[in-house]
């Protein structure tokens, strides 16, 4: 099973790889993530691999929201935003589970810590939206859903 998933992992850095060559641009920064059409739904689970040349500078990676971002934000935006960042933590901790396996190191270990701050924060807002909704019944309702994410 695990020669099965380095294997699969491989590939999936290869084909990816590839992928960027062929139809990457010139003016793509490396900050954001890498947007590519998956191929197979398993690649949404591995970035696209860098180049680590000493030529180029290591990318910069976003900060964590912000409490205060993020009370300006609708229900219905934390709640996308919640869904983006689970993405987010899920691609990081496979592609950091697979480098582990191979006893590779792992590249930029502290955006897995920014994402599950800023999951944090945005639990945080909502639970305070609910706490500052004045029917009862809707707050325990809000509870319940916070609480299960």
């Amino acid at each position: 099973m695990l020669s099965l998933s380095r294997a699969l992992g491989r590939r999936l850095f290869s084909s990816a790889a590839a992928a960027s060559e062929g139809g990457a641009s010139a003016g793509a920064t490396a900050s954001t993530s890498v947007a590519r059409k998956a191929q197979n739904p398993l690649e949404e689970f591995f970035e696209v691999e860098r180049s680590t040349s000493d030529d180029q500078a290591r990318p910069h990676y976003g900060r964590g929201w912000k409490a205060a971002e993020l009370r300006l934000k609708s229900w219905d935006d934390l709640h996308k935003l919640w869904y983006v960042l689970l993405k987010e933590k899920n691609m990081l901790m496979s592609q950091r589970q697979m480098l582990n396996s191979e006893n590779m190191h792992f590249p930029n270990p502290e955006r897995i810590s920014k994402v599950k701050r800023s999951m944090c924060r945005i639990k945080h807002v909502l639970t305070e939206r609910a706490i500052a909704d004045p029917d009862p019944r809707r707050t325990a309702e809000m509870k319940r859903m916070i609480n299960a994410l």
